[in-house]
Protein backbone atom coordinates (compact mmCIF):
# COMPACT_ATOMS: atom_id res chain seq x y z
CA UNK A 1 0.00 0.00 0.00
CA UNK A 2 1.40 3.43 -0.66
CA UNK A 3 1.93 5.81 2.07
CA UNK A 4 1.96 9.68 1.50
CA UNK A 5 5.91 9.45 2.15
CA UNK A 6 7.43 7.41 -1.21
CA UNK A 7 6.27 9.97 -3.82
CA UNK A 8 8.96 12.42 -1.88
CA UNK A 9 11.19 9.38 -1.53
CA UNK A 10 11.45 8.47 -4.88
CA UNK A 11 11.83 11.93 -6.02
CA UNK A 12 15.06 11.97 -3.63
CA UNK A 13 16.43 8.71 -5.30
CA UNK A 14 15.99 10.08 -9.17
CA UNK A 15 17.57 13.17 -7.62
CA UNK A 16 20.71 11.08 -5.66
CA UNK A 17 21.09 8.92 -9.06
CA UNK A 18 20.90 12.12 -11.70
CA UNK A 19 23.32 13.44 -9.17
CA UNK A 20 26.05 10.47 -9.44
CA UNK A 21 25.18 9.98 -13.05
CA UNK A 22 26.64 13.80 -14.00
CA UNK A 23 29.61 12.91 -11.88
CA UNK A 24 30.49 9.95 -13.39
CA UNK A 25 30.14 11.64 -16.96
CA UNK A 26 31.85 14.94 -15.97
CA UNK A 27 35.03 12.49 -14.67
CA UNK A 28 34.51 10.56 -17.82
CA UNK A 29 34.41 13.22 -20.46
CA UNK A 30 36.28 16.68 -18.46
CA UNK A 31 38.44 14.66 -16.18
CA UNK A 32 38.85 15.01 -11.51
CA UNK A 33 39.21 19.42 -11.95
CA UNK A 34 35.78 19.93 -13.89
CA UNK A 35 33.93 17.71 -11.63
CA UNK A 36 32.77 19.91 -8.62
CA UNK A 37 29.90 20.39 -6.67
CA UNK A 38 28.85 23.29 -9.07
CA UNK A 39 29.35 21.64 -12.23
CA UNK A 40 27.91 18.51 -11.52
CA UNK A 41 24.81 19.85 -9.85
CA UNK A 42 24.55 22.36 -13.04
CA UNK A 43 24.53 18.83 -15.18
CA UNK A 44 21.96 17.32 -13.65
CA UNK A 45 19.58 20.15 -12.85
CA UNK A 46 19.41 19.82 -9.04
CA UNK A 47 20.42 22.62 -7.14
CA UNK A 48 23.61 23.34 -5.68
CA UNK A 49 21.82 23.17 -2.03
CA UNK A 50 20.04 19.99 -3.05
CA UNK A 51 23.13 18.56 -4.30
CA UNK A 52 24.83 19.75 -0.38
CA UNK A 53 21.74 17.94 0.99
CA UNK A 54 22.78 14.10 -0.51
CA UNK A 55 26.34 15.09 -0.18
CA UNK A 56 27.43 17.86 2.08
CA UNK A 57 31.24 17.50 0.99
CA UNK A 58 33.17 16.68 -2.42
CA UNK A 59 34.54 13.60 -1.34
CA UNK A 60 31.07 12.44 -0.38
CA UNK A 61 29.96 12.82 -4.17
CA UNK A 62 32.94 11.37 -5.57
CA UNK A 63 33.01 8.66 -3.19
CA UNK A 64 29.58 8.11 -3.74
CA UNK A 65 29.91 8.05 -7.36
CA UNK A 66 32.63 5.64 -7.28
CA UNK A 67 30.04 2.88 -5.39
CA UNK A 68 27.28 3.69 -7.72
CA UNK A 69 30.47 2.62 -10.61
CA UNK A 70 31.30 -0.31 -8.57
CA UNK A 71 27.12 -1.80 -8.81
CA UNK A 72 27.08 -0.88 -12.08
CA UNK A 73 30.39 -2.70 -13.39
CA UNK A 74 29.13 -4.98 -10.98
CA UNK A 75 25.58 -5.54 -12.26
CA UNK A 76 26.88 -5.51 -15.83
CA UNK A 77 29.88 -7.98 -15.09
CA UNK A 78 26.92 -11.08 -13.62
CA UNK A 79 24.78 -10.15 -16.53
CA UNK A 80 27.78 -10.61 -19.19
CA UNK A 81 28.52 -13.67 -17.43
CA UNK A 82 25.33 -15.46 -17.41
CA UNK A 83 25.55 -14.85 -21.26
CA UNK A 84 29.05 -16.03 -21.43
CA UNK A 85 28.02 -18.88 -19.58
CA UNK A 86 25.46 -20.08 -22.27
CA UNK A 87 28.39 -19.94 -24.70
CA UNK A 88 30.25 -23.70 -25.46
CA UNK A 89 33.09 -24.16 -23.63
CA UNK A 90 36.40 -24.15 -25.81
CA UNK A 91 38.41 -21.12 -27.42
CA UNK A 92 35.25 -19.26 -28.44
CA UNK A 93 34.44 -18.80 -25.24
CA UNK A 94 37.94 -17.87 -23.87
CA UNK A 95 37.93 -15.07 -26.44
CA UNK A 96 34.43 -13.79 -25.21
CA UNK A 97 35.09 -13.74 -22.14
CA UNK A 98 39.11 -11.45 -22.52
CA UNK A 99 36.85 -9.36 -24.88
CA UNK A 100 34.35 -9.10 -22.25
CA UNK A 101 36.61 -8.10 -19.56
CA UNK A 102 39.05 -5.85 -21.89
CA UNK A 103 35.87 -4.22 -22.92
CA UNK A 104 34.98 -3.23 -19.33
CA UNK A 105 38.49 -1.68 -18.95
CA UNK A 106 37.66 1.03 -22.01
CA UNK A 107 34.34 1.90 -21.00
CA UNK A 108 33.08 5.56 -19.50
CA UNK A 109 32.70 3.73 -16.27
CA UNK A 110 36.75 2.93 -16.15
CA UNK A 111 37.75 6.47 -17.69
CA UNK A 112 35.54 8.26 -14.66
CA UNK A 113 37.54 5.78 -11.95
CA UNK A 114 40.75 6.74 -13.54
CA UNK A 115 40.43 10.24 -12.69
CA UNK A 116 39.69 9.50 -9.31
CA UNK A 117 42.66 6.81 -8.76
CA UNK A 118 44.82 9.09 -9.94
CA UNK A 119 44.06 12.25 -7.73
CA UNK A 120 43.64 9.81 -4.89
CA UNK A 121 47.13 8.47 -5.16
CA UNK A 122 48.50 12.25 -4.00
CA UNK A 123 45.44 12.74 -1.66
CA UNK A 124 45.42 10.04 1.40
CA UNK A 125 42.14 10.57 2.88
CA UNK A 126 40.52 10.21 -0.52
CA UNK A 127 43.04 7.31 -0.72
CA UNK A 128 41.61 5.78 2.37
CA UNK A 129 38.15 5.72 1.30
CA UNK A 130 39.27 4.13 -2.38
CA UNK A 131 41.50 1.55 -1.43
CA UNK A 132 38.98 -0.82 0.07
CA UNK A 133 36.24 -0.30 -2.38
CA UNK A 134 38.74 -0.82 -5.03
CA UNK A 135 40.35 -3.92 -3.34
CA UNK A 136 36.40 -4.76 -2.75
CA UNK A 137 36.15 -4.87 -6.87
CA UNK A 138 39.20 -6.44 -7.36
CA UNK A 139 38.12 -9.58 -5.55
CA UNK A 140 34.74 -9.40 -7.16
CA UNK A 141 36.22 -9.07 -10.87
CA UNK A 142 38.15 -12.01 -10.29
CA UNK A 143 35.60 -14.51 -9.22
CA UNK A 144 33.44 -13.80 -12.36
CA UNK A 145 36.26 -13.96 -14.68
CA UNK A 146 36.77 -17.61 -13.00
CA UNK A 147 32.67 -18.55 -13.27
CA UNK A 148 32.56 -17.10 -16.82
CA UNK A 149 36.04 -19.16 -18.11
CA UNK A 150 34.61 -22.52 -16.08
CA UNK A 151 38.21 -22.88 -14.56
CA UNK A 152 39.19 -24.25 -10.88
CA UNK A 153 40.20 -20.55 -9.15
CA UNK A 154 42.08 -23.59 -6.24
CA UNK A 155 44.86 -24.31 -8.93
CA UNK A 156 47.68 -21.57 -8.26
CA UNK A 157 48.19 -21.60 -12.32
CA UNK A 158 44.77 -21.10 -13.03
CA UNK A 159 44.44 -18.70 -10.75
CA UNK A 160 47.74 -16.45 -11.76
CA UNK A 161 46.48 -16.69 -15.27
CA UNK A 162 43.12 -15.58 -15.10
CA UNK A 163 44.42 -12.48 -12.79
CA UNK A 164 46.89 -12.05 -15.48
CA UNK A 165 44.23 -11.39 -17.83
CA UNK A 166 42.38 -8.65 -15.79
CA UNK A 167 45.78 -7.15 -15.43
CA UNK A 168 46.27 -7.41 -18.91
CA UNK A 169 42.87 -5.76 -19.67
CA UNK A 170 43.54 -2.95 -17.17
CA UNK A 171 46.56 -1.99 -19.11
CA UNK A 172 44.78 -1.89 -22.31
CA UNK A 173 42.11 0.19 -20.95
CA UNK A 174 44.98 2.47 -19.73
CA UNK A 175 46.32 2.54 -23.41
CA UNK A 176 43.30 3.72 -24.64
CA UNK A 177 42.40 6.95 -23.00
CA UNK A 178 44.66 9.33 -24.76
CA UNK A 179 44.36 7.96 -28.38
CA UNK A 180 41.61 5.25 -30.37
CA UNK A 181 43.88 1.87 -29.74
CA UNK A 182 41.00 -0.16 -30.53
CA UNK A 183 42.66 -2.19 -34.11
CA UNK A 184 45.91 -2.75 -31.76
CA UNK A 185 43.84 -4.01 -28.78
CA UNK A 186 42.20 -6.60 -30.86
CA UNK A 187 44.93 -8.17 -32.39
CA UNK A 188 46.48 -8.51 -28.53
CA UNK A 189 43.02 -9.71 -27.25
CA UNK A 190 43.09 -12.87 -29.75
CA UNK A 191 46.26 -13.46 -29.57
CA UNK A 192 45.76 -14.04 -25.35
CA UNK A 193 43.12 -15.51 -25.79
CA UNK A 194 44.66 -18.20 -27.85
CA UNK A 195 47.32 -18.45 -25.37
CA UNK A 196 45.29 -18.18 -22.72
CA UNK A 197 43.34 -21.04 -23.99
CA UNK A 198 45.83 -23.12 -24.26
CA UNK A 199 47.51 -22.40 -20.48
CA UNK A 200 43.94 -23.17 -19.05
CA UNK A 201 43.67 -26.57 -21.06
CA UNK A 202 46.00 -27.72 -17.76
CA UNK A 203 43.27 -26.80 -15.47
CA UNK A 204 40.58 -29.12 -14.18
CA UNK A 205 36.84 -27.05 -15.08
CA UNK A 206 34.26 -26.54 -12.79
Amino acid sequence: MATPHEPKQDRSRATRQRLLEATIDTLAETGWAAATVSVVAERAGVSRGATQHHFPTREDLITAALEYMFDSRMAQSKSQVQSLRRIAEGAGRTEAVVTSLVESYTSPLFKAALQVWTHAAADPVLRERIVPMEARFGRVSHRMAVEALGVDDSNPVAHHLVQATLDLARGLGLADVLTDDSARRKQIVTQWAATLHSALAVSPAV
